[in-house]
């Protein structure tokens, strides 16, 4: 995708249903899906198994002056409670995608996460013998202070393992929500699914792209974007803010970049009468 003068690029770790609506929306019962199963399926909601459709991806951003990395996917040998798929993933696809769009891991200036759970900060790190070490030896990794304080306090395998190394190698810059890296890339605060949560904006003349992370995990939250997330850390403020920011974006010329949509991922959001929908480009 060209965006003025700056390209971007999915970098897909997997594309396979996973959950079970239930499993992520409490309210999303047979019945309360069954109005929308015709619009949902087979892109979103996959008939054999009833399970969402939902990627794991980054996106490669290519600007004049940088290359960008935003979110990381899961990554190889972690150790994930859930779900089994993600735990101790040996899978290298993801590395080998990054490579075949022509960048290596030592051409990346700056990554940044939209959030620090385990599908977004995955590959920061790869297991170097036995010990992790950052898998972008040359960039800048700027995470939410917010973000950071809170999975340091937490204390589990995903700050020792992904971000823990990072901070060792003085690598990480700890910004605020509203951090700006320059006129063409800033952060926007969207805090609900987690306490640092931030979409990643790009902008070339008139030419505009967020990416929203995990502030809307699947097109099902289009037609109710009251649903929350069941991961979430405050239902009520990611309902708040997701419904801000749909009505932020609706029926413009705003590219979306999702994080878990079904491919392609990108998209316009628009209205039908008291609903929302996507346009996936």
């Amino acid at each position: 995708m060209q965006l003025g003068d700056i390209t971007v690029r999915r970098i897909v770790e997997h594309n396979i249903p996973v959950y079970r609506p239930t499993d992520i929306f409490d309210e999303a019962t047979p019945q309360a899906v069954e109005k929308y199963r015709d619009w949902l399926e087979p892109k979103a909601l996959c008939p054999r198994t009833g399970c969402l459709v939902m990627p794991v991806l980054s996106y490669l951003v290519q600007t004049r002056h940088h290359t960008i990395l935003i979110d990381t996917c899961v990554g190889c040998n972690k150790t994930y409670a859930e779900p089994p798929e993600w735990h101790q993933r040996s899978n290298k696809s993801w590395l080998a995608n990054l490579i075949n769009a022509g960048v290596s891991p030592e051409d990346i200036d700056y990554v940044f996460c939209t959030h620090l759970h385990s599908d977004h900060c995955g590959w920061n790190t790869q297991l170097v013998n036995g010990r992790w070490v950052p898998t972008f030896p040359n960039a800048t990794y700027v995470f939410s202070r917010a973000e950071c304080q809170a999975m340091e306090e937490e204390g589990g395998e995903i700050f020792v393992d992904n971000l823990l190394p990072i901070l060792e190698a003085k690598q990480a810059q700890l910004v605020e929500l509203d951090y700006a890296l320059d006129d063409q890339i800033w952060l926007q605060p969207t805090v609900g699914h987690s306490v640092g949560h931030v979409a990643v904006h790009l902008k070339s003349g008139e030419h505009r792209a967020v990416m929203c992370g995990d502030l809307i995990h699947s097109p099902l939250q289009l037609k109710e974007p009251g649903w929350s997330c069941n991961s979430d850390f405050d239902l009520a403020a990611a309902a708040e803010t997701r419904i801000r920011f749909l009505n932020e974006h609706c029926d413009n010329d705003t590219l979306i970049l999702t994080s878990h949509f079904p491919l392609p991922s990108m998209g316009y959001i628009v209205t039908r009468g008291n609903k929302f929908d996507f346009s996936y480009i």
